[in-house]
């Protein structure tokens, strides 16, 4: 049976991960939600400083947000530590601080998607959900021969359809994770060692000489290109740092002083003078670099400005001192920002 040889060779060959053999929901979905958009070797650090910092959900959920998103930076798309946060909130009101224990209840958390409620369903609790992600969406396809966009919903429930089939009763959660192994580690998207996989002599996509063909992904995605400019005021030892609002990217991070335009054009002296903002020397761009996010290009510049009286800039902005500006939880291109600033000021 497919279940038996997968899971011949999940015991033989799994890799040895901290979360991996935990029974604890909590511990479980935290290292979901960090692999959701994180490589493993990545991740590891992140879910052992995580744990280490919130033990529980009730730790997790009486801590200030703010706390939650320093502990999370440099891992990027922040929504998902907001999403941890809130649902740990919800846990501690609605189930007394205990994880829930059935699928829909799971499903309901924000943050939580089909997957990650079948993973830890399953893991933690036995419960027969298969867990279909990626990995899992490109072996069956290749194993099964599926010429189906696998970004297409209908394509995703057959695949699970599948799965479900092949669950066995005993291992649920052992069957998940033996299904997003072979995929991370064996039916990869590029050379996939189908040398050494169990299923190749019944695989189609091997048989036909047909594996870099499978699977079909075809997903238009409309990229939009935002300039953010930067500035870093510098006076007396101080800058100014403000707070992401509104229903955007980095939401409730930190920031210097924004100003966003419709191009990589930005005439900095101009904009000091009409804001009657006095430097001490010109304006200099401190650092500048390209960061993508799925449906996003930040063009970021970072302007640095030393000024002889204390500057303003928006209500919302607020005096740091250099030395304090590691305490707040910023985004990675701001945290490389500041880096380069202190090496200024030195």
């Amino acid at each position: 049976m497919f279940a038996d040889t997968l899971l011949e060779w999940f015991d033989a060959h799994k890799r040895e991960l901290p979360w991996r053999g935990e029974s604890d929901p909590y511990k479980i979905w935290i290292s979901e939600i960090i692999l959701q958009q994180t490589r493993v070797i990545q991740g590891i650090s992140y879910y052992h400083n995580f744990i280490a910092s919130f033990p529980d959900v009730t730790a997790l959920a009486l801590a200030d947000e703010a706390e939650v998103l320093k502990v999370w930076q440099g891992l990027g798309y922040y929504s998902r530590a907001r999403n941890l946060h809130a649902a740990a909130k919800s846990i501690l009101a609605e189930h007394n601080g205990v994880f829930p224990s059935d699928y829909a209840s799971i499903r309901r958390l924000k943050g939580v998607g089909d997957y990650t409620a079948a993973a830890i369903g399953s893991i933690a609790f036995r419960l027969p959900y298969a867990a279909v992600d990626g990995n899992v969406l490109r072996f069956v396809a290749r194993y099964q021969g599926v010429f189906e966009n696998i970004a297409n919903d209908a394509t995703r429930k057959h695949i699970t359809e599948i799965c479900n089939r092949w669950l066995p009763a005993a291992r649920p959660g052992d069957f998940n994770q033996a299904m997003m192994e072979m995929g991370a580690t064996l039916c990869t998207p590029k050379s996939p060692d189908c040398e050494n996989c169990p299923f190749s002599v019944g695989c189609h996509a091997y048989r036909y000489g047909q594996v870099e063909q499978l699977p079909i992904k075809e997903q238009v995605v409309k990229i939009q290109n935002r300039y953010f400019h930067y500035i870093i005021f510098l006076y007396r030892g101080k800058t100014l740092l403000q707070q992401r609002t509104g229903n955007d990217i980095w939401k409730n991070l930190y920031e210097f002083p924004l100003v966003e335009t419709k191009d990589e054009n930005f005439d900095f002296e101009s904009y000091l003078k009409e804001n009657k903002m006095v430097a001490k020397s010109a304006p200099q761009l401190l650092w500048q670099t390209k960061h993508v996010l799925s449906h996003r290009n930040i063009f970021a510049y970072f302007h640095i400005v030393e000024t002889q009286k204390p500057p303003k800039f928006s209500a919302a902005a607020f005096p740091v001192k250099l030395s304090e500006l590691k305490n707040y939880a910023v985004a990675k291109v701001t945290e490389r920002a500041i880096e380069k600033a202190e090496s200024f000021s030195n």
